[in-house]
């Protein structure tokens, strides 16, 4: 590499660069799993909301992904599972031991194949992290490997996602609900946050006070903190511990999949060496490798189209009605994040009951379907699943506050489970009726709260519910309605 292009590659950053890449891989291996363990019920060819009918209606321009050129359930799983073993290897350092364009094909190859998944994942992938990944999958092609320098320009842009995942989290919480500007947010958040894990009753009943200073820190963390990482070292590198530790505390508090960790991940690639000191110098070359000018080169052409597409996003957050979680392209390249610009002061959750009766009566037995995540048991504690995605999950939460997120697959899943089918019943944690499907399904409405300390001691219980209502009554497996009862 000429002289001229020296000041591109910064030894600096030689184990953020790996850092940022390793982990990278380890969100996308996750995703990947997740994606070749939950589809066929979701959107496989049989789904609740199928692949194939989607891509009939919706043109390759608007949703690029190779399943417009063929879809089948097998092709989907290989996939998947390409995606995660390609991602494993990544994670274990392959990408060091091939050439530098070898490397960035597989890279690109994990981006095509992820952004190829979210296109036809409908609503089950419309979450603001899957955005994230794959913008970060896209900036990990230009990262290059150990043959070359990390280079700057692109360590930059990770510190410019980084930058807009918090600051805009940040503005929308000031903009939206009132309770992020008295400080009160936290009083409720803890228990109507999608899906609670083991610590969030603990987290629940901190003091008040204590509460209020969480809030507080968090418009620091997000709303000044982030300029920081823009600034010279060690500033930046403070900058980029708030944030990791603040990410830390809000993955102790709640399950959000693989957001707080990808945050983590871009804001390690904002540490230079210093802060790995006496701890990883055998890991950075004492000669700097020279990077190609061809490699430079893209990497440049790149960072400029992300400068150009940086005006959305940058209006968007000027805009007093800032949106969350928007991509302003079909490839999802420099969107817009942020989340709770409103907080829920009550939880509700949908608990879905079968019944064997072949008639419904006063004494007829409805049983309990257990889900994976979300709250039904009210003695059993949350279990942390992130960094994995319990897809179905997320959307009963939502559907609880809507019947509008559920009504496009709400029958589809009924009907599912009228017939016991074996991909649907993996989504759940526990299937009453494992030796023949019920008769007949309903679903209920309940408000769920946080037990107090009191009430915990002597019920041994996390949950308080009362049903609000019944949100779909009975069902059959011809998809009619149960007749009403006559005397």
């Amino acid at each position: 590499m000429s002289t001229q292009w020296a000041w591109l590659s910064g030894s600096g950053y030689w184990v953020g660069r790996t850092v940022l890449e390793r982990g990278i891989a380890v969100i996308y291996a996750i995703a990947f799993v997740a994606s070749a363990r939950q589809f066929r019920a979701l959107i496989g060819g049989q789904g609740m909301l199928p692949v194939p009918s989607y891509v009939r209606r919706r043109p390759f321009r608007l949703a690029p992904s190779i399943f417009h050129l063929h879809y089948s359930d097998r092709f989907f799983a290989s996939v998947c599972w390409l995606g995660a073993v390609l991602a494993a290897a990544l994670v274990v350092g392959a990408g060091e031991l091939v050439p530098l364009w070898a490397v960035m094909a597989t890279w690109l190859l994990l981006w095509v194949l992820y952004l190829s998944i979210v296109n036809v994942g409908q609503i089950w992938y419309g979450f603001g992290w899957e955005s994230i990944l794959l913008e970060c999958g896209l900036l990990a092609v230009f990262l290059g490997n150990g043959h070359v320098g990390p280079p700057v320009l692109i360590m930059w842009l990770s510190r410019w996602l980084l930058f807009r995942i918090e600051f805009g989290a940040g503005l929308i919480k000031l903009r939206g609900d009132s309770c992020w500007r008295d400080l009160t947010c936290l009083y409720y958040h803890h228990e109507t946050q999608p899906m609670p894990g083991p610590l969030s009753w603990f987290f629940h009943h901190l003091p008040r006070p204590l509460h209020r200073v969480e809030a507080a820190g968090n418009h620091v963390a997000q709303l000044v903190v982030p300029f920081g990482l823009f600034a010279p070292q060690p500033i930046a590198g403070v900058a980029a511990g708030i944030i990791i530790v603040t990410q830390l505390w809000l993955v102790a508090s709640g399950n959000f999949a693989w957001l707080n960790w990808i945050t983590i991940v871009l804001a390690a690639g904002a540490l230079d060496q210093s802060c790995f000191s006496g701890m990883t110098s055998e890991l950075v070359p004492l000669d700097l490798p020279q990077s190609p000018v061809w490699f430079t080169a893209l990497g440049m052409v790149f960072a400029a189209a992300v400068v150009m597409l940086s005006y959305w996003p940058v209006r968007n957050l000027a805009s007093r009605s800032q949106r969350m979680n928007i991509s302003f392209n079909p490839i999802h390249l420099v969107n817009s994040y942020g989340a709770f610009g409103t907080v829920g002061r009550s939880r509700r959750e949908l608990v879905i009951e079968g019944t064997s009766d072949a008639e419904l009566t006063e004494r007829t037995s409805w049983r309990e379907y257990q889900f994976k995540g979300k709250p039904v048991a009210v003695k059993r504690l949350p279990r942390q699943w992130a960094p994995y995605h319990l897809r179905l999950d997320w959307m009963m939460w939502f559907a609880a506050l809507s019947p509008r997120f559920m009504l496009p697959w709400r029958d589809a899943l009924v009907q599912r489970l009228l017939r016991n089918d074996r991909d649907t019943l993996r989504l759940l944690g526990h299937n009453p009726f494992p030796d023949s499907p019920p008769h007949f399904v309903r679903i209920l409405l309940y408000d769920y709260r946080f037990t107090t300390w009191a009430e915990w001691r002597r019920d041994r219980a996390w949950w308080h519910r009362s049903l609000v209502g019944v949100y779909l009554p009975p069902v059959s497996a011809s998809g009619l309605p149960a007749p009403p009862r006559t005397r």
